[in-house]
């Protein structure tokens, strides 16, 4: 059995039939070709498949796809705008945001929800707000400057 999901992904709506039991990250990567959510723990603890649900932060590896049924849905790949990377992305790569880069989709994921709900962070509420994210080449002073940056930059 399968139902059909319609909802926005990056900008561009997608419909497509899956079986009730298929976890977004699931259907992001193995479907639709959008690798920058990665499965990780598998268990909604460690950031890599984060993504945002009406510019909410969710984890998709234990969500639902058909929680995002007529939703819209942002991964990493739809940050960046007419080719030109985001002033938070360009922050990363400016102040050394990301080592290895399992991480930095979520991570950048994570900040963007952030910013977006406070603008003007302090580094304890940074570091506080990221906590969900790991980053297992510890590049978290690296993380943290980034989005001090961005922040000071008036990004969001």
């Amino acid at each position: 059995m399968t139902i059909e999901l319609s909802f926005s992904l990056n900008g561009t709506p997608q419909t497509c039939r899956i079986p009730p039991e298929r976890i977004l990250v699931d259907l992001l990567r193995d479907e639709l070709g959008v690798t920058g959510p990665k499965v990780g723990c598998s268990v909604g603890v460690c950031g890599a498949c984060s993504v945002l649900v009406d510019g909410t932060l969710m984890t998709g590896c234990i969500l639902p796809a058909l929680f995002v049924q007529g939703k819209s849905v942002t991964t990493v790949e739809g940050l960046a705008r007419d080719g030109e990377l985001s002033p938070l992305q360009q922050a990363f790569i400016a102040h050394g945001g990301f080592q290895c880069g399992i991480c930095t989709p979520g991570q950048l994921l994570a900040s963007t929800a952030l910013l977006a709900e406070n603008p003007n962070p302090t580094r304890d509420e940074i570091e506080h707000y990221m906590m969900g994210n790991l980053c297992r080449c510890t590049g978290y002073a690296g993380i943290v400057a980034s989005i001090e940056a961005a922040a000071a930059a008036g990004a969001r």
